[in-house]
């Protein structure tokens, strides 16, 4: 296979772990954007072999925080997301499932960011703690701390929201 392909291949997990940092579908589909341009640019960098996965996680986690880090966020002004959700929506079920989803992501990004990070790579995206915390560049002990307060902080917000 191609870098490329790839790359397409994993592009559904990239844009997943974006919408996780970015804590919005909008910005981590920019992030996305940008981390894939950035990724083909330097192409060449990429050892063949090793986890392509990976290598795009911490091109993206960078570009995050170099953005964060170059300018304050506004206050949002509009209606949240999840005020339009449910139009629409035929049968108890359905509005159920979105509801609890929504409980989901809303106690995901009330989690301090670092905890946010280790549970979306490795709860959500299935990466091993020792790829999860290659990625996040910190040592394993780290990872797995920041996993169990993450852990522990989601069970008590969604207690609450039961």
């Amino acid at each position: 296979m191609s870098f490329e392909s790839d790359l397409l291949a994993i592009l559904p997990r990239l844009r997943r772990f974006a919408a996780s940092l970015s804590r919005d579908r909008a910005d981590g589909d920019d992030l996305c954007q940008a981390a894939v341009e950035k990724a083909l640019r330097a192409r060449d960098q990429w050892q063949a072999g090793t986890r392509l996965d990976n290598w795009m996680y911490r091109i993206m986690r960078n570009l995050w925080i170099d953005e964060g880090r170059s300018r304050q966020r506004a206050a949002r002004t509009f209606a949240p997301e999840e005020a339009g959700e449910h139009v629409g929506h035929a049968g108890d079920r359905d509005v159920e499932a979105h509801m609890m989803l929504g409980d989901v992501d809303r106690a995901m990004n009330a989690l301090p960011d670092e905890q946010r990070e280790a549970i979306a790579l490795v709860l959500v995206e299935g990466l091993s703690y020792k790829e999860a915390a290659d990625v996040l560049g910190i040592p394993m002990g780290t990872l797995t701390s920041r996993l169990v307060r993450g852990r522990g902080a989601l069970l008590e917000l969604l207690g609450e929201a039961a």
